[in-house]
């Protein structure tokens, strides 16, 4: 008989340690601040914020460093170390020194990528690729040699070799590659930008402003977009085909800085816009979610610090929290809470205030005047005497209440009034009837005449129910629009006074108008 071995009890446990180790990993994680990018509070903050969600056991967030690498990559040296390397490159050359010289340029040339776009910027690379092009033929490496000259030709096809420091025989060689790049068929790069006239460069080289055609010969480009303080990402270009056009949004990429904390600027309050901006930004850098933490502003009262979860795929928001606070530092206790919400979707702490059943957040200063916290939300105890929120909350229940009846006092009017309506038109189909019979006893109405008495009676019917539902329909009517107006949400009180208490001490605070 075939041998059928039992699992043993090592195998199940295995078994479940597999199951364990395959769960579903946390989602990958960026976290970026909107709102005025220069704003210490908010960067503080923010990095408090950032610190405490990276602090948690296996949290995927993308660091700030890896942030600013993968979309403003700086350079690790200045024009000025660069400018030395090319000079210590090419003494490495003039001694015959290949090799070395080849990688320090190698090593230059990645750096000077990085640099701002402008003149100093392409005159280095210039160089440095001129430099290739002259180690390349001491070593034998014609085609190297040709493609490093033509790094600069096909950028600025009159670019001319200084006779001082270039032998007759490189003069030559690079006069013959600029005839055949001159036929060489060429590919139209066509540029335009979400904010027009902005400054093109290839390779650091200026070539004009949007919108911008230009002919170039095939292949790789690094472009940027400048438009006065506002920068796109560094970008590399394929340029193939017989036409390659590109829209820059470089009103988005513009918005995002990478320092003092990844940041959108948003000062315009367009939400919907900053969201779009947000899910972009985590598409681009390859992640599943963005959280992003600003500093909200009502008319009266506290600050509110907040965090909107954005799905990357769907483009939808998750979920929403936030708690008061004051001062650069955000209360420890009230953003471990906050971390705790944005991270599981629950709320282990009665600081974090979620949003409203109606969508609207709690620190919305028109939300915190109308309407009252639903049941379901968090209390903040960070400012638990808030006289501005108490007051709301209190008048919130009558007044919804009262819209409520409007809209029923207002419905049951209109229907009164098109059953009025109705009722005319069926009592038309009577009139006609006794017409009929008036016209057949002559022109009169004959009190022996049980049809026409009949179709008398049923019209003085219909008269009176249809001057009951005009009536009643235009009582509703009016009805309804006093008890909307009644019940439109009163503004908020001139001072809201706010009181915090922990462990350490109390605190109060008192704004509004005075």
């Amino acid at each position: 008989m075939p041998f059928r071995p039992k699992p043993s009890a090592f195998a199940l446990m295995l078994c479940l340690l597999c199951a364990t180790a395959s769960r579903a990993a946390p989602p990958h994680r960026l976290v970026v601040s909107s709102g005025d990018c220069r704003d210490a509070e908010l960067s503080g903050q923010s990095k408090a914020f950032y610190d405490a969600l990276r602090a948690r056991p296996e949290q995927r967030v993308l660091s700030a460093p890896e942030f600013a690498e993968r979309l403003f990559p700086a350079p690790s040296r200045s024009f000025e170390d660069l400018q030395r390397q090319l000079d210590a490159a090419q003494d490495q050359f003039y001694e015959g020194r290949n090799a070395r010289a080849t990688q320090l340029l190698d090593d230059a040339l990645s750096d000077i990528r990085r640099l701002p776009p402008g003149e100093p910027r392409w005159k280095l690379f210039a160089h440095a690729q001129l430099l290739h092009g002259l180690n390349h033929r001491a070593l034998g490496k014609t085609k190297d040699s040709d493609a490093a000259f033509l790094q600069v030709l096909r950028l600025q096809p009159r670019y001319q070799l200084d006779p001082d420091q270039y032998a007759p025989s490189i003069r030559q060689a690079f006069e013959k590659l600029r005839r055949d790049l001159a036929r060489t068929p060429k590919v139209k790069l066509s540029l335009k930008s979400t904010l027009p006239a902005a400054d093109v460069y290839l390779e650091g080289l200026g070539m004009g402003q949007t919108p911008l055609t230009l002919e170039l010969p095939a292949g790789a480009y690094n472009l940027t977009l400048v438009k006065g303080d506002t920068v796109s990402f560094p970008r590399q270009v394929q340029a193939q085909g017989a036409d390659t056009p590109l829209l820059v949004d470089l009103a988005y990429e513009g918005s995002v800085t990478a320092a003092p904390f990844p940041c959108l600027s948003a000062t315009d309050g367009n939400e919907e816009r900053t969201w779009s901006h947000a899910v972009r930004l985590g598409g681009t850098l390859g992640v599943e979610e963005v959280i992003v933490v600003r500093l909200e502003h009502p008319s009266s009262g506290p600050k509110w610090f907040a965090a909107t979860v954005l799905n990357v795929d769907g483009g939808q928001k998750l979920r929403e929290g936030g708690f008061k606070t004051q001062g650069l530092d955000a209360p420890g206790e009230a953003l471990s809470a906050l971390v705790d919400f944005v991270t599981t979707g629950r709320s282990p702490s009665n600081l974090v205030v979620m949003n409203s059943a109606n969508g609207k957040a709690p620190w919305d200063a028109g939300s915190a005047r109308g309407t009252a916290a639903p049941s379901g939300a968090g209390v903040d105890l960070t400012a638990p005497n808030l006289l501005s929120e108490d007051g709301a909350s209190g008048a919130a229940a009558p007044g919804r209440g009262l819209r409520t009846a409007s809209y029923v006092a207002v419905g049951a009017g209109a229907a009164a009034l098109g059953g009025a309506g109705v009722v005319r038109l069926l009592a038309q189909k009577d009139l006609n009837g006794l017409e009929d019979r008036r016209a057949a006893n002559g022109g009169r109405l004959v009190s022996t005449d049980a049809r026409a008495v009949a179709l008398r009676d049923a019209l003085v019917g219909k008269s009176h129910l249809m001057t009951g539902l005009l009536v009643g329909g235009g009582a509703a009517v009016v009805t309804g629009a006093v008890l909307y107006l009644v019940s439109s949400p009163a503004k908020a009180p001139p001072v809201a006074l706010g009181v915090t208490a922990d462990g350490t001490g109390a605190a109060a605070s008192v704004s509004g108008s005075f």
